[in-house]
C-alpha cells in the first residue's frame, strides 16, 4: 500500500527529510544520481556484446589492418558510448524536474562529467574482456556477475547509510560508491564538499588506468595467416580450397 510518504513509481519517498540514517534532500536529489550510476553501469558493459559480434563478422579485423592505432579505435568506441550515455542522463533529469528534482545547472555539468568518468573505465574493461573471450555467453555470465555486487554494494539504489556496518565495510572497496555519494553531492549542490574532489580525482586516475590497459588484448589477440600461393601455380580452385587457404 503507498501512504503519503511514498510514490507509486520505484517506491521512493516523496518528501524524506531524514529518515534514520536517510540523506537530508529532495527524494529525486537522493533517487536520480543512483539511476545515473546504475544507468553507466549496465548501459556501458553492454557494448562488449557489440565488440564480440564485429570480430565474429570479421569488421574488427579489417579495421586493424589500417595506419589506425588500436588505441585509438578502442577509444574512438568508448567515447561514443559516453557521449550516448550524458544524453540518456540528459533526458533523465529533463523527465525528472516535473517531479520537482531542482540541482544548479553548474553542478548538473560536473555531474554529466562524473559520469563520464564512470562510464570511460567500465567501456574499457567492457572491451578488454569482449576482446579476451569473443563469446557471448561467457561475456554475459562474467559481466553480470561483477555488474550486481558492484551495484548493490554502490548504494545507487539505497543509500550505504541505511545498511550494516559490516556492509558499509565491504562497499568502502567499490569505487562505484564513492561515485554515487559524489553524484549526490552534486545534485544537493555541495560543491565545497572536499570529498566531491577526492572521489573526482580518484575515479580519473580509475579511468586514465583501465583505458590505457583496455588495447593490450586487441594487440595480444589472434591474427589470421595467410599461406602465401607459388605464382607458378595453374590448378583451378573451389571456393572451398580458397577459403581454407586464409584459415
Amino acid at each position: 500500500m503507498c501512504t503519503n510518504s511514498t510514490l507509486p513509481t520505484h517506491g521512493a519517498p516523496r518528501e524524506p527529510g531524514h529518515v534514520g540514517a536517510f540523506p537530508h534532500g529532495g527524494a529525486y536529489n537522493v533517487f536520480v544520481p543512483g539511476l545515473l550510476v546504475q544507468l553507466s553501469l549496465f548501459g556501458i558493459t553492454s557494448g562488449g556484446w557489440s565488440l564480440i559480434a564485429e570480430l565474429r563478422a570479421g569488421i574488427l579485423e579489417r579495421m586493424r589492418v589500417t595506419p589506425v592505432s588500436r588505441t585509438a579505435l578502442l577509444l574512438g568506441r568508448t567515447m561514443r558510448d559516453v557521449v550516448m550515455l550524458v544524453l540518456q542522463a540528459a533526458l533523465i533529469v529533463a523527465g525528472s524536474v516535473p517531479f520537482r528534482l531542482t540541482v544548479p545547472l553548474g553542478s548538473l555539468l560536473i555531474g554529466f562529467a562524473l559520469i563520464a568518468l564512470i562510464a570511460l573505465p567500465m567501456a574499457s574493461v567492457s572491451y578488454a574482456v569482449a576482446l579476451v573471450l569473443r563469446d557471448e555467453n561467457t561475456f554475459a555470465a562474467i559481466v553480470f556477475s561483477a555488474t550486481l555486487p558492484l551495484l548493490l554494494l554502490s548504494g545507487a539504489l539505497l543509500p550505504m547509510s541505511l545498511a550494516a556496518a559490516w556492509l558499509q565495510d565491504v562497499a568502502a572497496f567499490n569505487p562505484l560508491a564513492y561515485a554515487v555519494s559524489a553524484e549526490r553531492a552534486l545534485f544537493l549542490n555541495h560543491l565545497t564538499d572536499p570529498s566531491v574532489a577526492k572521489r573526482f580525482l580518484a575515479l580519473r586516475l580509475l579511468s586514465v588506468g583501465c583505458a590505457a590497459a583496455a588495447p593490450r588484448p586487441s594487440a595480444s589477440s589472434r591474427t589470421r595467416r595467410f599461406r602465401v600461393v607459388p605464382s607458378s601455380t595453374s590448378i583451378p580452385m573451389t571456393g572451398r580450397q580458397l577459403t581454407e587457404l586464409i584459415i
